[in-house]
């Protein structure tokens, strides 16, 4: 990238993808796009995330991008929030892991639990259904 407008133009082209997917949105992902998430990788994350969910032809995924959560050393970070309300804060996710996500989570509603750094909203009776235990 060497200029605002580029940067522009990335932005104006994956604000563009992502709305594709705001109809009926039942789960929402945010991918930490700060410029320490960015340096961590963040863009490419971001990419493959959007690149699987529009492979897998995922509806009622809405894909946002956020700022600093301050844990630098954590970013990439991924939080995945569900109808339900309640949210998953993913940490280092490079791209490799962004498409199991949206395998493992999005599509077969099984959290990544070795990679989750916090959880918002959760009983205990739906963590433990999640977990398997």
């Amino acid at each position: 990238m060497k200029s605002l407008d580029e940067l522009k133009k990335i932005k104006e082209e994956t604000l563009a993808s992502m709305r594709i997917r705001e109809e009926e949105p039942t789960v929402r992902v945010a991918v930490g796009m700060s410029t320490c998430g960015i340096a961590a990788g963040a863009r490419d994350t971001l990419n493959a995330l959007m690149e699987e969910i529009n492979k897998r032809n995922l509806s009622g995924v809405t894909v946002i991008t956020t700022g600093c959560a301050g844990m630098c050393q954590r970013e990439p970070l991924v939080d995945i929030t569900e109808k339900d309300g309640s949210t998953y804060s993913y940490q280092n996710i490079t791209p490799e892991k962004a498409k199991v996500l949206v395998s493992q989570h999005l599509v077969n509603k099984k959290p990544v639990f070795e990679w989750v750094l916090a959880t918002r909203g959760l009983c205990r009776e739906g963590a433990a259904e999640r977990s398997g235990d």
